[in-house]
């Protein structure tokens, strides 16, 4: 094979997004990156499958615990009984982000138990614990990962991320929330624009923010 016809090949390969060329690095595989549009319940699970990777978790906490500041999110007494979950979100087998969910453990005690490798935590919910996800919200900000955040995603020094907040609600009460981490190098926010003004005031928060 000559080496114009290589040539020829990595251009078109490069032109159709699934090669990256850079001065200095050379050519490297293009990873895939994944969208998402803000004001939507669908969780990462279903966001990646439907972009064309195969969406796995490692579950690295699953314990039940009490948080007074969290139970408050969930409008549950302070020393109420919590599912934590912590999970490693992996596309195609390369990490994406890192889950943490706290949820009642008196609807959610069941997820205990539930094999959340290859499934989405709120499919779980539904179907183990007849609980609905009806709505919510989220912040999403820009962060810079921790040495340890950084190790477990798999990124080097420089790359951002993107910490998502997000208070889920069943019809009768909350029954998430949930802090992420996403790779901001493998993952963008879209947002649908519109000529006409909302006049939706901002969704309340119960808490500021704390630091991720």
């Amino acid at each position: 094979m000559s080496r114009q016809t290589v040539r020829e090949a990595v251009r078109r390969l490069v032109d159709d997004g699934l090669l990256a060329r850079e001065r200095g690095r050379g050519t490297r595989v293009r990873t895939l990156a994944f969208e998402h549009t803000p004001g939507t319940l669908e969780g990462l699970f279903h966001q990646v499958e439907a972009q064309g990777a195969t969406q796995t978790s490692v579950v690295r906490v699953r314990e039940q615990t009490t948080d007074p500041e969290i139970a408050g999110r969930l409008e549950l007494p302070a020393r109420a009984a919590l599912v934590h979950i912590e999970r490693l979100r992996l596309a195609d087998g390369e990490p994406l982000a890192l889950d943490r969910s706290w949820l009642p453990a008196r609807v959610a005690g069941r997820l205990l138990d539930a094999p959340l490798t290859r499934a989405g935590l709120y499919d779980e919910l539904a179907r183990l614990c007849g609980v609905t996800i009806v709505g919510g919200s989220e912040r999403v900000r820009p962060v810079v990962p921790s040495v340890a955040e950084r190790r477990a995603l798999g990124v080097p020094q420089g790359v951002a991320g993107f910490a998502i907040e997000r208070l889920v609600r069943s019809e009768q009460e909350p029954v998430e929330w949930r802090q992420s981490l996403v790779r901001g190098d493998r993952y963008s926010l879209v947002v649908e624009l519109s000529a006409r003004r909302s006049r939706q005031p901002p969704l309340p928060w119960a808490y500021e923010s704390p630091a991720t």
